[in-house]
């Protein structure tokens, strides 16, 4: 499986890591966890860099939000009382879904993310959540929300650099999320899965709305137009159901081993109207 590998670096530092990745000009590799990378071809590599001595498995309150090191693995999320804690623990319920308890205890937050899957299951929340990601590169740390990296080309996400941390912000007020996964067994990677987010105004109406969905485009997005629909309206049954039909509208599935496009099409309908239902129910809406 990794004949091809070379050298096996353990840095000590950010900046270290950083400078082997940069100095190795495209054929080194990070990782954590190693589920994703133990499933690559990409006989290019060369090298590979450990980060899990990097000190960047902390969940850390912070006094706008939460911050999540990027080597935090999925069972820590899963069981930390502080990302149970937020945005009614959608965070910590996709945690628990991602493979079983063996994945679990050595997957990676950042790892999920840094590798790009569609279907990376904790990318739904966190972009519901409107969470941003740190990256460290060879010049500069720079922070950009979870939107502007997915909406990067896949090969310039990383780019030559590392991610190290996930900033989740407060939220303030009335609100209600949800999280939905629907895969072929309990363990397996999502068909389709989603998250919502409904805040609620003082007059009733919904001050904003968050969906987002994995495995139904080239990367986890955000369904825009649903989530316009909903915004300033007061939440019914059947704006949910207008809601549900736009993001049916505004996904683009492919055909897979896992499923055909028009089953993952009508599964992200009925998935988001679950979500969004549980939001408005969370929220204390009259549906």
């Amino acid at each position: 499986m990794f004949d091809h590998i070379q050298a096996f670096y353990q840095p000590t530092s950010v900046r270290e890591a950083v400078r082997l990745l940069h100095d190795g000009k495209g054929r080194g590799r990070v990782v954590a966890g190693g589920t994703d990378l133990t499933l690559l071809r990409d006989r290019s590599i060369r090298f590979l860099v450990g980060v899990t001595h990097l000190g960047l498995d902390y969940i850390r309150r912070d006094p706008n939000g939460c911050d999540i090191g990027a080597a935090c693995t999925m069972a820590a999320l899963e069981h930390s009382p502080v990302v149970r804690g937020i945005a009614g623990g959608i965070l910590a319920r996709a945690a628990a879904t991602c493979g079983s308890i063996q994945i679990r205890n050595v997957a990676t937050v950042g790892g999920n993310l840094a590798n790009g899957s569609p279907a990376a299951d904790t990318a739904t929340p966190l972009l519901a959540m409107d969470a941003a990601v740190v990256l460290q590169t060879d010049k500069s740390r720079r922070r950009m929300t979870l939107r502007e990296f997915f909406a990067l080309p896949q090969r310039r996400r990383i780019n030559g650099g590392l991610l190290v941390q996930i900033f989740v912000p407060k939220c303030k007020g009335r609100a209600g999320w949800s999280f939905q996964k629907f895969g072929r067994t309990e363990t397996d990677i999502a068909i389709v899965n989603a998250a919502a987010g409904l805040g609620i105004a003082k007059d009733g109406t919904c001050a904003w709305a968050r969906i987002a969905l994995g495995a139904v485009a080239p990367a986890p997005m955000r369904a825009e137009k649903a989530e316009a629909l909903l915004a300033g309206q007061t939440i019914t049954a059947d704006l949910i159901e207008r809601a549900a039909e736009s993001v049916a509208r505004e996904v683009q599935p492919i055909t897979d081993q896992r499923a055909p496009a028009e089953y993952r099409r009508e599964l992200s309908q009925v998935l988001a109207r679950r979500a969004l239902r549980e939001c408005a129910q969370q929220a204390g809406c009259a549906l």
